[in-house]
């Protein structure tokens, strides 16, 4: 099965929840991945929290974007607390 985003929700600094096709949803803190010049600009908080689902990963205004496998390679799964359900 080939991994793909279905949902995705800022949570706060540069985490974000994740639910995956397979049913685990994981948190992803991308504080420490926001390498190279196309990821510069997500730097500001601002800018990191405008992402969209595209195709089967998360996305930016800019075309930055991480493979799925790699969001679910450093995810950590997590017991989703009733505020952080994704709706």
């Amino acid at each position: 099965m080939f991994l793909e985003v279905t949902q995705a929700k800022y949570l706060n600094g540069y985490r974000i929840l994740l639910a995956f096709n397979d049913g685990v949803t994981k948190i992803v803190d991308l504080q420490n991945e926001l390498n190279g010049k196309i990821f510069e600009p997500l730097k500001d908080i601002q800018s990191f929290k405008k992402f969209v689902i595209k195709f089967n990963t998360i996305e930016w205004y800019n075309g930055a974007d991480f493979a799925p496998e790699y969001l679910y390679q450093i995810g950590v799964t997590k017991e989703i607390a009733a505020k952080e359900v994704i709706v």
